[in-house]
């Protein structure tokens, strides 16, 4: 991108929720841009907590010229050059208010999922649909790059600013070399070699999301509570591991959900209550046979696997608390909170 000349500004636009470090990407920028001699104005909007909304970062950075340039607060539908998203979901909602154009957009953003509050609340399947939302991006933007920088982040103990920062670099949608976006990061001065891991990644990653040679939207990458269950005597194991083994009995087209299911249900309570979760799906599936299931991919099955579970298990206060309080919970949210920790005192 040449700057030389330019009669407007480079426009940014930043959506992140809380603790993905959307502050830290701006203060990077802003130090990117001063130190190589451009005016840079930034603005946030907050957003509400508790994933119902994110906070907007804005940046506008133009070279200097001698005069303070008039900037703009908020960005304008329409008139914005990148849109960086630290959810999927979020660059979605870029979309909606018309951020994202065809003409001029390069939309970047994570393909990992953080659930919403009304996917999390919903008695059924309430999870957005995320290849529709990529298959829109596809269509409204310039550029569309996503991979899951989540993963990026957490496998170099950082947290995603780092790796989505890494992502601009590699899209080289700005006027500076990549050396300038580390030296950006060394100079936080906290969580640096971290940091710099996950930007080199999330950087070399950009070519091989561009060219398919990766897959955005890989399985696994939505994060939820392990309920793969431990302990318990070896009656016990011996009986899960007969539960588990029936799962294998249900047609191929089942047999997934079946699992997922039958793991849920004794996490929840014991082995005896999983085995009475597959007889009563096991009824569904002999009913689904007399109607000719095979040649609906026994879909009736498959349903009522992923349903009989979640209607078997209900999130009392007793079962949240059982939840919140497991040590590998707690492992996992304090070495969160020392990764951010470590990024945002640096950056």
């Amino acid at each position: 991108m040449n700057a030389v000349g330019r009669e407007r500004p480079i426009t940014i636009a930043i959506l992140a929720i809380g603790g993905q470090g959307g502050g830290v990407i701006t203060d990077w920028l802003i130090a990117l841009g001063e130190r190589n001699g451009w005016y840079v104005q930034a603005t946030s909007v907050p957003g509400v907590a508790q994933r119902t909304g994110a906070t907007l970062y804005y940046v506008e950075m133009i070279p200097e010229s001698g005069q303070v340039p008039v900037l703009s607060m908020m960005p304008a539908p329409g008139d914005v050059d990148v849109v960086l998203a630290a959810e999927l979901m979020e660059a979605g909602r870029a979309i909606q208010r018309g951020l994202v154009t065809p003409d001029r957009t390069t939309l970047i953003a994570s393909s990992h999922r953080a659930y919403g509050i009304l996917e999390k609340t919903a008695p059924g399947e309430a999870v957005s649909d995320s290849e529709k939302v990529a298959a829109i991006a596809r269509r409204r933007a310039k550029r569309f790059i996503a991979f899951d920088m989540q993963r990026i982040a957490d496998e170099h103990r950082s947290v995603i600013s780092a790796s989505l920062f890494g992502a601009l670099a590699g899209a080289g949608v700005l006027p500076f070399p990549r050396e300038e976006f580390e030296a950006t990061i060394r100079r936080g001065g906290k969580g640096i070699e971290s940091s710099l891991e996950a930007f080199d990644a999330g950087c070399d990653t950009v070519p091989l999301a561009e060219t398919g040679l990766i897959g955005p939207f890989a399985p696994g990458t939505a994060r939820g509570p392990n309920v793969e269950p431990a302990g318990g005597s070896d009656k016990d194991v011996r009986n899960y591991g007969l539960a588990i083994e029936r799962t294998k009995s249900f047609p191929y087209e089942t047999g997934a959900m079946a699992l997922l299911g039958v793991r849920h249900v004794v996490d929840f309570q014991d082995v005896a209550y999983g085995h009475e979760y597959l007889d009563r799906l096991s009824e569904f599936l002999a009913l689904d046979r007399e109607r000719g299931g095979m040649g609906r991919s026994y879909v009736l099955t498959r349903e009522m696997a992923k349903y009989l579970a979640r209607a078997m298990v209900y999130d009392d206060v007793i079962r949240v608390a059982d939840l919140k309080t497991r040590r590998r919970r707690l492992a996992r949210v304090r070495a969160a909170w020392r990764r951010l920790l470590l990024v945002t005192e640096g950056g």
